[in-house]
């Protein structure tokens, strides 16, 4: 039988020593962490094969999709500020949630928590909380700037696309809108930052590590709604309110991802930031505009 031992063994050297070369790193076998290579063959189970034998889901990936989507999602929206409607951005939205559907399987979908959520009672929680920081980032923004343009909302509101006689029609107005803002951006982004991309970071940076460098990446993408802002005539960057912006969202994505782990779902976060939008929403309809 020591054939077959020796057989065995030399199958499992092959599949460790193909883990390693799957990520790009040359270190010898006896280099590596028997715990790493666990951990890099069940990540090169969440591909789909197509992508198994030249990328992995590590934070190498997940660098790579921040840029390649953050990117033209900056620069849209930065054109969106000038004339006016975000119905590009929203392609990039599709895409972000065509991506973990394109590149994990069935098991990696769940595992970056694309399923159902344990508690319902849990997700209406998560939608208040969201309303909640929506509303408590205006109260901040009027406090400091009232409603001019350093008021991250009131700048963002010149970028809607209303018709001449909207006010007629506020309510009709402020329902699509909602409905838009609650679907297309948080289902999107919490799929990609807080499922995907934070699958990525999460075996080299642990789980908290990798929510700070997701939140972090979101919350600089966010510079483009607000803090470099077009005043009709050039770009202008307002240091002190853009940082309070950024921090802002940075600390709403920690929330979102909170509610990721309250719910045991990625749709925690969706709901969570579909609540904080719709607040925004709301806030600019009734209490700027």
């Amino acid at each position: 039988m020591s054939w077959v031992n020796d057989s065995l063994s030399e199958s499992r050297n092959i599949v460790l020593y193909k883990s390693t070369m799957f990520i790009g790193e040359s270190l010898p076998l006896y280099q590596v962490e028997p715990v790493s290579l666990v951990i890099m063959i069940a990540e090169s189970n969440l591909l789909r094969k197509p992508w198994r034998t030249w990328m992995s889901l590590g934070w190498r990936l997940g660098l790579v999709l921040i840029l390649l989507l953050g990117i033209p999602r900056f620069y849209l929206v930065l054109q969106a500020n000038i004339y006016g409607g975000y119905g590009m951005v929203s392609l990039v939205f599709l895409v972000m949630m065509i991506l973990p559907f394109l590149l994990l399987t069935g098991e990696g979908r769940h595992q970056i928590g694309i399923c159902r959520p344990e508690s319902w009672s849990r997700m209406v929680v998560c939608l208040l909380v969201g309303m909640l920081l929506g509303c408590l980032l205006y109260w901040l923004g009027h406090l400091f700037y009232g409603n001019s343009i350093r008021n991250w909302y009131s700048y963002i509101s010149q970028s809607y696309d209303l018709q001449d006689q909207w006010e007629t029609s506020r309510g009709t107005f402020f329902v699509i809108f909602a409905i838009v803002s609650m679907t297309f951006s948080p289902i999107g982004e919490e799929w990609f930052y807080r499922g995907l991309v934070h699958e990525c970071f999460r075996s080299r940076f642990g789980d908290i590590g990798a929510s700070r460098l997701d939140s972090l990446a979101f919350a600089l993408t966010h510079l483009a709604h607000f803090g470099i802002i077009y005043n009709g005539e050039s770009w202008q960057f307002l240091f002190v309110p853009a940082m309070l912006w950024v921090g802002s969202m940075y600390l709403a994505c920690r929330v979102f991802y909170r509610c990721r782990l309250f719910t045991r779902s990625i749709w925690g976060a969706v709901i969570c930031h579909a609540g904080f939008n719709l607040a925004i929403t709301y806030a600019i309809f009734y209490w700027i505009l």
